[in-house]
């Protein structure tokens, strides 16, 4: 008999099951952590929050301002507005140097709004950024957050709001 023919009985090697031990990566790049759709952001310098729509698919963020005025400084453009918190009734006067104009299309409206440079306290975290000016008293919240404040600061889940103090 031919050496192939045999038979042989094989024994399969035990192999223990792999332990996976799952790691949370150290996230320091989004010092936010994850924040919910709808979050506390303090107007610097006004002592309290304003309730912020966290919303991913906005590229500047937005603010509800009152009184808005145009005017010139130095040369250079400027405008003064108020904020105005509903829930308090605190109201802050700013005047703040345009940064640039930018083009609102929502429902096939066209609308140019001033952009200026505001400080906010969000969570823990003092961030200068920009904001576009605009009459947001139609809707639910007076300060829209958007990526160029959440990019590398915060992931966002939709399923939770007020995570942050």
């Amino acid at each position: 008999m031919c050496s192939a023919c045999k038979t042989q009985t094989i024994t399969p090697a035990i192999v223990p099951p792999a332990e996976i031990e799952v790691q949370k990566p150290l996230d320091t790049k989004h010092s936010l952590g994850v924040i919910g759709a709808v979050e506390p952001v303090y107007v610097l310098p006004m002592k309290a929050p304003l309730a912020a729509r966290i919303d991913t698919g906005a590229e500047t963020s937005s603010i509800d301002v009152a009184n808005l005025k145009s005017f010139e400084r130095d040369g250079e453009k400027w405008v003064s507005f108020n904020v105005i918190n509903r829930e308090t009734g605190e109201k802050y006067h700013f005047e703040k140097e345009v940064v640039r104009q930018t083009s609102i299309t929502r429902i096939n409206v066209h609308e140019k709004r001033q952009v200026v440079m505001l400080n906010i306290k969000l969570g823990n975290e003092i961030i200068s950024a920009e904001f576009s000016l605009a009459n947001r008293e139609k809707f639910e919240y007076q300060v829209l957050i958007g990526r160029n404040v959440l990019t590398g600061r915060a992931i966002v889940d939709t399923a939770l709001e007020n995570t942050l103090h």
